[in-house]
């Protein structure tokens, strides 16, 4: 469940991009109930910490933990531990600002309260994907690009 030893933590790094990853695709990287999305959440996870360039939020680390949790109750020491190890990521804090940049886009583009705190997030970040199934694939928000981990490789992107 944990990404240890995939890589040194990452680290924000040169001109590549960074990628946000929603938290569904750390859920589907721990769950063994649909063998191929796990296999691609999984490489997705693995690429983007070999490269350095996942980003996540405190909101994600917490949707990623209550709902890992709740599948798996007894696997709660595991969900903490991949939640230490992506505490590497540095992620964005929710801020005011953070609150007042994502009811803008909720605005402009009509999105859940969440979603557009994970993309007001992903902005703060300096993304230019958007790593996630909740939304429409190929869409752009705000110049982040929605990528769905289930349709498109890593190599799209990285």
């Amino acid at each position: 469940m944990t990404a240890a030893g995939l890589a040194d933590p990452p680290v924000p790094s040169g001109t590549d991009p960074p990628v946000f990853v929603d938290s569904n695709v750390f859920l589907y990287a721990v769950d063994e109930a649909n063998p191929r999305k796990q296999a691609a959440a999984r490489k997705w996870r693995s690429e983007l910490w070999k490269n350095r360039r996942g980003r996540i939020s405190f909101q994600v680390l917490g949707e990623f933990y209550v709902n890992a949790v709740r599948k798996r109750p007894a696997a709660r020491e595991e969900a903490r531990a991949e939640v230490r190890d992506l505490l590497s990521w540095n992620p964005v804090v929710a801020d005011a600002a953070l609150l007042e940049r994502g009811w803008k886009l909720q605005d402009r583009y009509g999105l859940s309260y969440w979603d557009a705190l994970i993309v007001a997030a992903a902005k703060v970040a300096s993304c230019r994907y958007l790593l996630t199934e909740d939304l429409q694939p190929g869409q752009k928000l705000d110049g982040i690009e929605v990528v769905n981990p289930f349709l498109r490789d890593p190599e799209s992107v990285l």
